[in-house]
């Protein structure tokens, strides 16, 4: 991906009309700053219905879906959004992790058995499934080996998520009255692993700019003291993998790295017309149900997500100071109301999506402390 050497405009976009407000307000304030980073014009935000002019730079809430809606925002390849593309909903899903059941599975148009191959090792012990009855067959396979975990694709930040211990367990669950339609939609059925920690990889293209990272999430509580996403610390480095991979990191982040790179690999190869300058990695790392280490990529995110905060905060020290080749970078969500740490630069300050408070901070540090 290179560098296009002209000035463009910054859009933020806003795909879901009924979005909250504070998803909304984020994606402005992070297309502004974007704006003000590379030294472009900030648009405004766009609707994806009206007329779009030459040199536009999209950043879309979410990953763009079907070759229609890319052609009706101008949006040819990588370097026209920060974000990504699929051709069809469920590649930008958690479905694509595991393979399906058998050949006589129930699949999705556009379904590629290849990714499965490919990433053999790199993902844990899964199916992916369109239907109730493909369901029991995996749900009967998968639990002789021990816990399993229930995960619709759709779902997002672990919510609608459960632990299955056993098949009266499951066909408890596939006697909801809205099991048919869940199943059917898709969804994962994944080995479950005991004292995990879940790292964060990925990369971002900006303008000619590569920048990669690793990184772990924070949880908080919501006003209602549920517990939901509260933020990521990442160690940016200027440049690819390679560069990355010259830092002091530990083993663990140094496998969940290379994790990270096979699922990267594989989307390029078994959905070609897939493109992103945005790819973000979730990678699980616990115990087996025997007490053996095991690690594997949970899910992808080739969109405007939690971290792309900290992300423009790296961006913008690569800027300002070329020499720079690492910083640290955090992202904070937060229910309480609280001034700003100092140096801090804020995203977002108001409603949250139930209508009680959320601030949305990001904080930079120097590679070395």
């Amino acid at each position: 991906m290179t560098s296009v050497n002209r000035k463009k405009t910054v859009m933020a976009h806003s795909v879901n009309p009924h979005a909250p407000l504070h998803e909304v307000e984020t994606n402005r304030a992070l297309a502004r700053w974007l704006a003000q980073i590379l030294g472009w014009d900030f648009g405004g935000s766009h609707d994806g219905q009206q007329a779009v002019g030459p040199d536009l730079y999209w950043l879309p809430t979410q990953t763009l879906i079907g070759t229609e809606t890319a052609q009706r925002l101008g949006v040819q390849g990588p370097e026209d959004l920060w974000g990504g593309f699929v051709e069809h909903d469920f590649i930008c899903t958690k479905a694509i992790t595991h393979g399906l059941l058998n050949k006589h599975a129930v699949a999705p148009i556009g379904w590629s058995p290849l990714f499965s191959k490919l990433t053999r090792g790199a993902v844990l012990d899964g199916v992916t499934v369109f239907s109730l009855k493909d369901a029991r067959l995996a749900a009967e396979h998968l639990l002789y080996s021990g816990a399993m975990r229930f995960k619709p694709i759709h779902a997002s930040a672990g919510r609608d998520q459960r632990v299955i211990t056993s098949l009266a367990q499951f066909d408890e669950l596939a006697a909801a009255p809205d099991a048919q339609a869940t199943f059917s939609d898709g969804v994962v059925l994944e080995q479950n692993l005991s004292e995990v920690k879940t790292q964060s990889v990925g990369q971002s293209f900006i303008d000619g700019r590569v920048l990669s990272y690793c990184g772990v999430q924070h949880l908080t509580r919501d006003s209602e003291g549920l517990e939901v996403y509260g933020g990521s610390d990442l160690l940016v480095a200027q440049g690819g993998y390679i560069e990355l991979l010259k830092l002091e990191l530990p083993d663990d982040v140094r496998e969940a790295v290379r994790l990270a790179q096979v699922f990267d690999d594989a989307s390029n190869q078994a959905y070609p017309n897939f493109f992103a300058s945005r790819r973000n990695y979730d990678i699980a790392q616990g115990l087996d149900v025997g007490g053996q280490p095991r690690g594997g990529v949970l899910e992808q995110s080739w969109r405007m997500g939690g971290a792309s905060s900290a992300e423009l905060a790296a961006l913008q020290v690569f800027v300002e100071d070329p020499q720079t080749c690492a910083v640290r970078v955090s992202s904070v969500e937060t229910y309480v109301d609280q001034p700003l740490p100092s140096g801090a630069r804020e995203v977002y300050r108001g409603p949250a999506h139930n209508g009680d408070f959320l601030l949305k901070y990001v904080t930079v540090q120097s590679y070395d402390g």
